[in-house]
């Protein structure tokens, strides 16, 4: 027998809309045009100019031809050129890829490569290295990309090395241009780069469904009221700036930009821009902890902070409770579009002392209201874990702010997605009342000042020392950083090396926050059938 719900009740124009974040903007320059949406220095615009550059970046880029499919990567601070780039890129079609600043010009260039640009965005500060990337990459670029340079007027030094500049590349666009909603909600929105657990990264591919939904999960488990005035001490680059260029113009927000994260500038913009709100690795909140108290006078405003990377010592976050800066910690990766588990806060918490409120934050947490899955499980059999407090598992996710996958990778996206959850390489336990709280990350990944770093990526640099006989990489616990790489190190016999002589080695050969911080000498530590054992490092290290 028939359904008679899907009898003349079919799919068209007038009820179904494909999902995408490119709609907040239209709307806040409809409803609040004259809304402060972005402030630099003494760049200030309204939603209806920031929408009408947006919608001018789109077309400019369509008359180079550049659409569906494409790559435009930007290497840029925390300038408004980056958020209008969230929103011009994709309404053109087009795929935004946001570069990690701090990489090294090799890293840059196999980036640009593997994404096959055909434009490049570059903030001046970043010209030489850029510059330098693209040589690097050489042939293995299937065409030279237009660079376009972006000249922050606060910023005077670097090297222009574009073609054209960006106001004047976006000047002959059509400022009332006519961009279009995608085909599909499946299609690339974005693409960004993870370290994983090899040299080369990986390109995490995102979809405007999953971008718009996590975009309105960041307000629904934030309580984001309309109009937050929304400070970017975190990296735009950074899976997205975690889906908040879009959350900020769904709740018609300002985009307070901020070049440099320094204390000084982070609590002047604060008092002078009335920020209410801002996100964070735990070195953020650390920096903010152990500023001057000179500093922290004069805020009068409430203030809230998300913070996530490595988690966040109960300390840290007992420290900007007391300085009246309410914290939210959440979890997540760049699979997940940013955070897609939040500490999701009890109202009965907040008769607990302080320390104890400290440590309930600590942990990560359950699922964002959008993300239709989260457990703890055994990796092979994807049997999900007691609620004990003591069995680890692997953290696993699914639903609609899970990546599409990687990039030109079929086998790593498979196997990432093994038996239909997200596998996200993460080991936690989950406790009696549901929340998940990491103890171990299964691959070996140090999460240092909120960037990832493969510990093989940097045994690879310290193998090629000729004085090195065996490496390990661990992560060892920092106040500052929340964790930083520490090197084992057994060297050749009747060799001797310095700690700084393998520091200075890697920092010539990689981006120097990867190379070690500390480096401890040895024999390392092995199984019967010569595995180095990394969790005895791990405890030595933190000893």
């Amino acid at each position: 027998m028939a359904n008679i719900y899907e009898q003349g009740l079919a799919q068209n124009g007038a009820n179904f809309t494909a999902l995408t974040p490119l709609n907040f903007i239209e709307r806040a320059a409809h409803v609040y045009p004259e809304h402060l949406a972005v402030v630099h220095g003494k760049v200030r615009r309204n939603w209806r100019e920031t929408y009408q550059r947006c919608r001018q970046l789109a077309s400019a880029l369509v008359q180079l031809g550049i659409g569906k499919g494409d790559t435009v990567s930007v290497v840029a601070p925390n300038v408004p050129e980056m958020v209008e780039a969230h929103f011009g890129v994709p309404m053109c079609g087009a795929v935004l890829n946001a570069i990690n600043i701090r990489l090294d010009a090799a890293a840059i260039g196999f980036i640009l490569a593997h994404a096959e640009a055909k434009v490049v965005l570059v903030d001046r500060e970043f010209g030489a290295v850029v510059e330098q990337a693209l040589a690097i990459a050489g042939a293995d670029l299937k065409h030279a990309p237009l660079v376009i340079t972006i000249d922050d007027p606060s910023y005077h030094d670097g090297k222009a090395i574009g073609s054209i500049s960006y106001d004047d590349f976006i000047a002959a666009g059509d400022p009332n241009y006519a961009w279009q909603p995608p085909a599909d909600e499946w299609e690339a929105i974005s693409l960004n780069y993870t370290s994983g657990t090899t040299g080369n990264p990986k390109g995490v591919v995102y979809h405007h469904r999953g971008a718009s939904q996590n975009a309105i999960n960041n307000i629904l488990s934030w309580d984001i009221p309309r109009h937050p005035n929304y400070l970017w001490t975190l990296p735009l680059f950074h899976c997205n700036g975690w889906c908040f260029p879009w959350t900020i113009a769904a709740q018609a927000g300002t985009n307070v930009c901020l070049r440099q994260v320094r204390a000084d500038l982070i609590f002047e913009l604060i008092r002078a821009e009335k920020v209410s709100h801002f996100c964070g690795a735990p070195i953020v909140l650390n920096l903010l902890n152990n500023a001057d108290d000179n500093l922290k006078q004069g805020i009068e405003q409430t203030v809230k902070t998300m913070t996530a990377g490595a988690a966040p010592p109960a300390a840290v976050i007992q420290g900007m409770e007391e300085l009246g800066i309410e914290v939210t910690h959440t979890y997540g990766l760049t699979e997940t579009y940013g955070p897609s588990v939040v500490c999701a806060w009890h109202d009965h918490w907040d008769q607990q002392p302080i320390e104890e409120r400290a440590r309930l934050k600590s942990r990560q947490g359950v699922r964002y209201p959008m993300l239709e899955g989260l457990m703890v499980a055994d990796s092979e059999t994807l049997e999900e874990v007691p609620h004990d407090g003591e069995t680890i598992g692997e953290v696993m996710m699914r639903g609609n702010v899970v990546m599409k996958g990687y990039l030109k990778n079929p086998s790593a996206t498979e196997e990432s997605f093994a038996g239909g959850w997200f596998h996200s390489g993460d080991l936690a336990v989950c406790h009696p009342d549901g929340y998940i709280e990491l103890k171990d990350r299964s691959k070996d990944i140090i999460i240092s000042g909120g960037e990832n770093i493969s510990s093989i990526e940097v045994e690879g640099v310290l193998y090629q020392h000729p004085a090195i006989l065996e490496a390990a990489v661990v992560a060892k616990l920092d106040d500052k950083w929340g964790e930083v790489p520490c090197a084992f190190i057994t060297v050749k016999a009747g060799v001797t090396l310095s700690e700084q002589e393998i520091i200075g080695f890697c920092r010539e050969r990689m981006a120097h926050f990867k190379a070690p911080k500390a480096v401890v000498f040895g024999e390392l530590p092995k199984t019967s059938t010569g595995k180095i054992q990394k969790f005895v490092l791990r405890e030595q290290a933190n000893q």
